[in-house]
């Protein structure tokens, strides 16, 4: 009998693949550009003034040999006033350039608003505009005048609500030493016409954190309890001439004194002369 071959096969060990795990890229954003929207030209008639107080029957500012700086494109161009060309950039000019005087009569210009080429030019373009001229605007001359009247009217009720220590105040900073002559309906009277006049500054004194301490020292001054030197830098005790303080080189010596009356040594002589004024 034949023999049976033993055959022996040999097993591969098998060969597991891990899954490949492939990391994400995260892209990241593209910054947006942002796009500068130009003022959308509204088509309307626009009547335009000069600025000074003299009105010729006629005035003409200058048509050509202008120039105006475009930002978007880095570099000047020039302007022209035509009346057969579509634009004011002689660089977008195409043929012939019929030249025109830009003139006006008795200080005003009125331009049509089928004229959009002549009106971009003064409103956006031209060099004198805002200087010699202005483009007249009832909306932004509207808010400007409700502006400075709630300006008056919170200035007028800050007046007439302020006591009577710091209307006096506020008072000698503007007139002086002659507040002291005043009777308080005066004083009052003087406050409110003050504010009325000119609320800016009323209400910037009003504000002041130190118009009081001010006022404090000039009061006590005028009363002798303290002496400022003839040559305004130095500032004593009015019975003993004895030095409180030296005023700084180029400041006021009343706003130099209210700003002392905050130090240590500066309270205890403003508690002193408290108790001398009342």
């Amino acid at each position: 009998m034949a023999k049976k071959q033993k055959i022996e096969v040999e097993s591969t060990p098998q060969v597991v693949e891990q899954p490949k795990v492939e990391t994400p890229v995260v892209e990241q954003p593209k910054p947006k550009k942002v796009e500068s929207k130009k003022p959308v030209w509204e088509i309307k008639d626009r009547v335009y003034y000069l600025k000074s107080k003299r009105k010729p029957l006629s005035y003409s500012i200058k048509a050509t040999g202008i120039y105006y700086f475009d930002e978007e494109k880095g570099y000047e161009r020039e302007l022209k006033h035509t009346t057969n060309q579509r634009t004011s950039f002689v660089d977008e000019m195409i043929g012939e350039q019929n030249l025109e005087h830009i003139i006006f009569r008795s200080g005003t210009l009125y331009v049509p608003k089928n004229k959009t080429v002549l009106q971009k030019l003064l409103s956006l373009y031209h060099p004198h505009r805002n200087n010699l001229y202005y483009e007249y605007k009832p909306d932004i001359i509207a808010k400007d005048e409700l502006m400075d009247i709630n300006l008056e009217v919170d200035a007028l009720i800050a007046a007439r609500n302020m006591d009577i220590d710091m209307a006096e105040a506020v008072m000698r900073a503007e007139i002086g030493s002659r507040v002291s002559e005043m009777s308080s309906k005066e004083l009052k009277r003087d406050l409110l016409v003050f504010a009325k006049k000119n609320p800016r500054l009323f209400l910037a004194l009003a504000s002041d954190e130190d118009v009081q301490l001010r006022n404090f020292g000039i009061k006590a001054t005028e009363m002798g309890i303290l002496k400022l030197s003839s040559d305004q830098r130095t500032f004593v005790w009015g019975s003993n001439d004895r030095k409180l303080m030296n005023v700084p080189f180029d400041e006021h010596p009343y706003s130099a004194l209210a700003a002392w009356f905050k130090t240590d040594e500066g309270m205890e002589i403003y508690s002193n002369i408290e108790k001398r004024l009342n």
